[in-house]
């Protein structure tokens, strides 16, 4: 995984995550690997990996069986989708608008070239 220098990579990988959630490539109650197996896969300290376990945990998108592992929470993919679009929305939208407008683009342009 390439990581963003903008972005901590605890929440990077969440979003990873998020991503496989909404795709259905993570489906709920599917096992997650443990964090030492996912810190050796991604490459990064195990620590991180524990940090964004515990971010999707209080969010409620996983859930951990103490002994077992972490799993995906049955209510998952409706949590990412609202946090993902509430931060679409009030995040990166306005900078795509501000640009737009900078650059001369009319939102008829946009659902032209988008098919939106």
């Amino acid at each position: 995984m390439e990581f963003n220098a903008h972005k901590p990579i605890y929440l990077q990988i969440c979003s990873q995550l998020y991503e496989q959630i909404l795709r259905g490539d993570l489906k709920a109650d599917d096992r997650i690997p443990s964090v030492r197996d996912y810190g050796i896969q991604l490459g990064v300290n195990p620590n991180t990996i524990m940090r964004s376990y515990e971010h999707m945990t209080n969010a409620g998108v996983i859930y951990n069986k103490r002994g077992i592992g972490y799993f995906i929470a049955p209510e998952a993919k409706d949590i990412v989708l609202r946090q993902m679009r509430d931060e679409f929305l009030t995040k990166e939208l306005p900078e795509v608008v501000r640009k737009m407008k900078l650059l001369g683009i009319s939102p008829d342009e946009m659902k032209n070239a988008y098919g939106l």
